[in-house]
């Protein structure tokens, strides 16, 4: 096989390693990797160093609408591109895809395989805003069709609107993969505590994760069952949807959530939960936090929305409950049922461990990945 050059383009270095370090590893093994990352903190320095490839830094904030430093970002991916003539480029996020994508195109690449790792909040139902309107435009001139263009999925529920919005057609070479994989490994199962009943939610601090419907969850249950503890981890970043301050206040210290804040390493809070939470109605790809529950053998309870449905399977094999997008009460249901039937705690989490096993088995998705790219 012939080594090739490719060229990843990314919104964070943090989700390089996280999300795509062992895709890297794989990739490394026969070929050269470039990557251009916004700005590195310096805690991600030493382990990007680690995954042995060539990185160029930029100033992108992927968060934030900001025209003259989206033209800069675009401008100097175009000329690295000239510069580096990479064989395959693998832009993910939205802004990297977009920019990246006609960058690449311009280029001359040859193989370009966008990925939209979940479309987010610009195609959240009702949202008309003028941002939402642009981007949407912008992506349907980037992604226009060319041989060589195939865009990765990961689920159907994506192509779908983007089939609905006609940004892309029938003729798109489009590719569903199971999200972003789980490193089995790394992620071992722990037996959950079923007779001290915790649950967890990890999740960015914004309103379309479902944070509100969980903190009045864990509000309405602690009154019935004071012995069970909520926790939540995660960030309270500057996002456009972003929870108001009152709400994270309230969180922090009047209310039953034990907030933890960031943290490194999600592995140890799993495993001193029962049950795994996240009501979201966010568009996401296949939520990471699901899917390390899963491999670690807990149960979940998820909204019956975009990516977020992927990860349940129902009886025989149940490994969680999938609820009504901002339907606290029915949350409150889901939650108590497991409060009062703890060993269903256990019998769900197995069930979930072998739908990981299954289906999102990292080294399965990358294998996929590969092909797509035509690496293999």
């Amino acid at each position: 096989m012939t080594s090739k050059k490719v060229l990843i383009a990314c919104d964070s270095a943090k989700s390089l390693i996280d999300f795509r370090g062992k895709l890297v590893e794989l990739m490394r093994k026969e070929h050269t990797v470039y990557v251009f990352t916004p700005t590195i903190p310096p805690d991600q320095r030493a382990k990007l160093a680690l995954l042995n490839i060539v990185v160029f830094e930029n100033s992108l904030n992927g968060s934030n609408v900001s025209v003259l430093s989206d033209l800069k970002y675009a401008l100097r991916l175009y000329q690295l591109i000239k510069q580096l003539k990479p064989d395959v480029f693998f832009p993910y996020t939205l802004k990297p895809v977009i920019y990246g994508t006609i960058a690449a195109k311009l280029g001359g690449v040859k193989i370009i395989t966008p990925m939209l790792s979940g479309l987010g909040y610009n195609f959240v139902a009702g949202n008309t805003s003028l941002t939402s309107k642009i981007t949407r435009i912008l992506l349907k001139f980037s992604l226009r069709n060319r041989p060589g263009l195939s865009v990765i999925f990961q689920n159907k529920d994506d192509v779908q609107t983007l089939l609905d919005f006609k940004i892309i057609s029938a003729k798109h070479q489009t590719t569903v993969v199971n999200g972003s994989g789980v490193d089995l490994s790394h992620y071992t199962p722990t037996k959950p505590d079923m007779n001290n009943v915790s649950f967890i939610m990890v999740s960015r601090l914004i309103n379309a994760k479902g944070i509100r419907e969980y903190f009045e969850a864990a509000q309405i249950l602690f009154l019935k069952h004071p012995e069970v503890t909520f926790k939540l981890i995660g960030a309270y970043d500057d996002n456009v949807d972003a929870i108001h301050p009152d709400l994270f206040s309230e969180i922090k210290h009047r209310s039953v959530i034990n907030y933890m804040g960031a943290v490194d390493d999600v592995r140890p809070y799993i495993s001193g939960s029962s049950v795994v939470v996240l009501p979201s109605y966010y568009r996401e790809g296949v939520p990471r936090c699901l899917l390390e529950a899963m491999a670690m053998g807990r149960a979940i309870i998820t909204c019956d929305s975009v990516g977020c449905r992927e990860t349940v399977e129902t009886s025989p094999n149940s490994n969680g409950f999938l609820i009504p997008i901002k339907n606290t009460a029915e949350l409150v249901n889901k939650m108590e049922y497991f409060i009062t039937n703890n060993q269903a705690i256990s019998s769900f989490g197995q069930n979930g461990l072998a739908l990981a096993k299954e289906k999102f088995d990292v080294h399965k998705v990358n294998a996929r990945m590969m092909q797509i790219m035509d690496l293999n």
